[in-house]
Formats: C-alpha cells, sequence, structure tokens
C-alpha cells in the first residue's frame, strides 16, 4: 500500500472521530471515494489551480477562525490531509489569523505545487487607518515563508465604488505585481454592485463570490449573481465561489450534495473554496465534487 492510500484508509477509520468533534454527529457523510482533486485553469490569470480550496476562515474574526481556534496539530493534519487529496490552494486572510498556520503546515511541500491565496483588509484613501501595502506583504510572506504569493484580494469589498475608494491598495497590489511578488490580484466581494465592478474592472484577475442555490448569505439572488459571474468569466477572471453552503447554514445530505451540483453546473465558477474543519468533512466534500464533475 502507497502512502496515499494508507492516508486515506486511515482517514476513513478515524471519520467518526472527525464527525463527533466537528459537532455534525448527526450528519451523513460519503467516505468511500479515493478520487483526488483534480486541478483547473483559473480564467486568464496564467494559474492552474485545484478545483477545491481548503478554507481557513469559518467563523472567522479578531484573527483567528474556527480551523485555527483548534490548534496547530489539528490545522496541520488537515492541511497535509487536502494536500495527500490533491487540494493544493490554501484560502486565507490576515482577519483569520491563518497564514502562520498554513505557514507551518506547508514548509515542507514544493513551492511549486502549492497555490497560497490570501486577503488584505482596506480602508478608504485618506482614512489614518490606511496601511502600507508593501509592509502588509512582507509580512505575509514571512508568516507563509515564501517569496511570493500567488493571490492576493482586497477583501469583503461592500460598495459599488471600491474602484475609486481603494487607489492606494490597488497601487500597491499592482505594484507588487509588476516585482513578481504577487501573481493575480483581485478581490472578495459581499455586495452586488461590488461584484458587478469586479467583473468588468481591468485591474481585477481574481474574484471571490458568494454563490449557493438557496440565496443564503448572498449578495442578490443565485440566478443575478450567476449571471453577473458568466459576465466575469466572459472577461477573462478566475472566479471562486465561497459561502457555498451558505455559511454553514446548509449541511444537511441532500443540501450538501444540491449546493455543490449548483455551483459546478451553474454557478459559473472555476473552483470553490470551502471551509471543512475535519477530515470527514473534507473526504465528503472531495466525494461530492469529483463525482459531480465526471
Amino acid at each position: 500500500m502507497n502512502r496515499r492510500n494508507f492516508i486515506k484508509k486511515g482517514a476513513i477509520g478515524l471519520a467518526s472521530v472527525s464527525v463527533i468533534q466537528s459537532g455534525l454527529a448527526g450528519t451523513t457523510f460519503n467516505l468511500a471515494s479515493t478520487a483526488d482533486v483534480d486541478k483547473v485553469k483559473l480564467g486568464n490569470t496564467g494559474l492552474t489551480i485545484s478545483r477545491i480550496a481548503m478554507g481557513t476562515g469559518t467563523k472567522g474574526y479578531n484573527k483567528s477562525s474556527n480551523m485555527t481556534r483548534r490548534g496547530m496539530d489539528h490545522f496541520v493534519k488537515l492541511a497535509h490531509h487536502a494536500y495527500e487529496r490533491g487540494i493544493r490552494l490554501y484560502d486565507m486572510a490576515e482577519g483569520y489569523g491563518s497564514m502562520p498556520f498554513v505557514g507551518e503546515s506547508v514548509k515542507t511541500f514544493p513551492r511549486e505545487n502549492l497555490t497560497l491565496l490570501t486577503k488584505m483588509w482596506t480602508h478608504d484613501d485618506g482614512s489614518e487607518q490606511v496601511e502600507s501595502v508593501a509592509d502588509n506583504i512582507d509580512r505575509y510572506r514571512k508568516e507563509l515563508g515564501t517569496d511570493y504569493i500567488d493571490i492576493l484580494l482586497m477583501h469583503c469589498m461592500q460598495k459599488g465604488d471600491w474602484n475609486k475608494t481603494r487607489t492606494h491598495y490597488m497601487d500597491g497590489f499592482s505594484k507588487a505585481k509588476q516585482a513578481g511578488i504577487i501573481k493575480a490580484v483581485g478581490v472578495s466581494c459581499h455586495n452586488i454592485d461590488a461584484l458587478r465592478e469586479a467583473a468588468v474592472n481591468p485591474w481585477v484577475d481574481v474574484i471571490m463570490a458568494r454563490i449557493n442555490p438557496f440565496g443564503t448569505n448572498m449578495d442578490d439572488s443565485p440566478d443575478v449573481v450567476k449571471e453577473v459571474l458568466a459576465k466575469a468569466k466572459a472577461n477573462g477572471k478566475g472566479v471562486i465561489a465561497m459561502k457555498v453552503f451558505g455559511e454553514g447554514v446548509h449541511i444537511k445530505d441532500d443540501e450538501r450534495e444540491q449546493s455543490i451540483r449548483f455551483a459546478l453546473k451553474e454557478g459559473n465558477i472555476h473552483c470553490m473554496t470551502l471551509g471543512m474543519e475535519t477530515i470527514a468533512e473534507m473526504d465528503d466534500a472531495i466525494e461530492r465534487v469529483m463525482r459531480t464533475v465526471k
């Protein structure tokens, strides 16, 4: 038995423990799949990434999240299992406090196999809270133990005029991209006007958008959002789905199935970030995604 299959079989054996620890003991998980996550091209970014990202920001606030609050050992085990199953995209943010955790987790992996995505909180131009973009990026790289970051997003755009109020950050991101420190830039959106601007703005390489079939914790109805994302894809933007399960609201078996299918078949996305807190949740998500795309 090779190392990868050994890890998979070991993970299945630990599934019941993981389910109990996740607080989802009454939830059914599909754990038999051995299919690894495939890769997709992310729009016109030139990046090829895993179809699933390991999200690290579930209930993220005050520089912590459900993942980091479980401690470093648990996080490293989860991140290593993700890597073994083909997940090579790690989704982080300063607000989650997850960059040092990912840095510790991936330090033994070949850097060229990874896609590291993180997000910077921003403030209006002229605000006393405006920070040095270069200093922040240097700190991020140090926490991650890397010379470059694959994708850097402005975090949580809530107004359609972000392209006018965030020029300080946009300029800083562009300089870092020109220097090769960042490969792709963009925004995560929490507002339909912000999303519409991102879909057409030439500065944007990558968009992270909320999409699920229930309209839960989304910027507009599923039909409206998927129409905007279709425009974004047509414009060459890389589109990463978030809140696929409505931020943990829709976790029943049939709801998870419906959510995955909607995102992949109708959502006009390239890949998705999922906040998987246990190995059982991760294996279940991988099984559903890979079964849907085949």
